[in-house]
């Protein structure tokens, strides 16, 4: 029998030269990807394009395969919009971009001189996808950026990212979009934050773009999320943008128009990293200190709380009675979402750090049950 042909991997290490490419742009302001979430007609993607020329975007963005949740579902113009996007870089000098899914969607984008391509978070979550891709652009000299997986899995992001390195593909971003939750949230896609930050401490020098208007879903949500952004050092935005938002073909909930892109893009603070301030960074240090307190008071009451489960767990155990009880957990998780609210601390904060808690008392208890 034959042996499996093992796929060569090419270990991926951060280095400066990963942000050469937007280094090149020389731009003095956050990179701006902004365009219609889908290509319809070859006027309203011109439209659009030209209400962008002369603003802070430098590349215009639009879907012409649209990999959508249910069939049904418009799902794209099709390779027809790709003459419309090389339209939009003749007649505006915008760079031009859009989604790929298949060897196909690449091929064809290359051929139309595409210059930056994304891989969605669909295929993200698909290694095969995610390869079959790589073996097409491998060795091209594009801009390759890659929206996280649908799930908050960081490996899985990176893996694309490392499976299109071991490509001989050098020009690479990330996209950060938001993960799907059950979970009840104002939001589109929960932001989790924090994946995106350890992607950051991994990889600093690989372009981290936000995606606000998938995040949010909803238009009056993409102001604030994209200042966060920012203020967590993200390299630049991805905005949906469309010259008539409420009758867009898809998404048009979190579309905004190229005026109201121009005031979000005005109003925002681009912060520094750091300064080297005599008084900011005694003050800071301070605050610090403060910081490294709190933090291990937590770490002392949830160490305490953890040994009052276990004793619990001894009393279950001796009277054989069940671990999980829900009445009783849910009783705290809205005592502790109404207390989190006095605190100025969100309700979603607070669900999320207390079913953490939880889980990690269950199993405290499981072991003293089991044990």
């Amino acid at each position: 029998m034959a042996l499996p042909i093992l796929q060569k991997q090419i270990k991926m290490e951060n280095s400066k030269e990963m942000s050469a490419w937007l280094e090149d742009f020389g731009l003095d302001h956050p990179l701006v990807i902004a365009g219609p979430c889908s290509a319809e007609t070859e006027e309203q993607v011109l439209k659009i394009a030209h209400e962008l020329k002369d603003t802070d975007v430098t590349v215009f963005r639009a879907g012409i395969w649209k990999p959508r949740t249910r069939p049904g579902m418009f799902e794209g113009v099709g390779a027809i919009g790709l003459d419309w996007l090389k339209k939009v870089k003749d007649q505006t000098g915008l760079l031009i971009s859009t989604e790929v899914a298949n060897k196909d969607h690449v091929k064809l984008a290359l051929e139309a001189d595409v210059d930056i391509l994304w891989i969605g978070a669909r295929s993200t979550v698909s290694p095969f996808i995610i390869q079959e891709i790589a073996d097409a652009l491998n060795g091209t000299d594009k801009i390759v950026l890659v929206k996280n997986p649908v799930n908050p899995d960081l490996a899985l992001w990176m893996g694309g990212l490392e499976r299109l390195y071991s490509a001989n593909i050098k020009k690479l971003g990330v996209i950060h979009r938001g993960f799907s939750t059950y979970d009840k949230s104002k939001y589109r896609n929960n932001p989790e934050w924090q994946i995106a930050v350890e992607f950051q401490n991994k990889f600093p020098d690989i372009p981290l773009i936000c995606d606000p208007s998938h995040i949010a879903g909803r238009r009056d949500l993409i102001f604030n999320l994209s200042q966060r952004a920012l203020d967590l050092n993200f390299d630049g935005l991805m905005i949906e943008t469309h010259w008539d938002p409420d009758n867009a073909w898809s998404d048009a909930k979190q579309q905004v128009t190229p005026g109201r892109l121009v005031e979000i893009m005005n109003n925002l603070k681009i912060r520094k990293v750091t300064t080297d301030e005599k008084s900011y960074q005694i003050e800071l240090e301070t605050l610090r200190e403060q910081i490294d307190v709190s933090d291990q008071i937590i770490l002392d009451a949830l160490g305490k709380r953890m040994k009052v489960a276990e004793s619990i767990g001894t009393l279950k155990k001796g009277n054989n009675v069940a671990v999980l009880q829900n009445k009783r957990w849910n009783e705290i998780l809205q005592t502790m979402k109404a207390r989190g609210g006095e605190r100025g601390l969100s309700e979603e904060f607070i669900t999320r750090i207390f079913k953490a808690i939880h889980q990690e008392s269950i199993n405290h208890q499981e072991k003293v049950i089991n044990g």
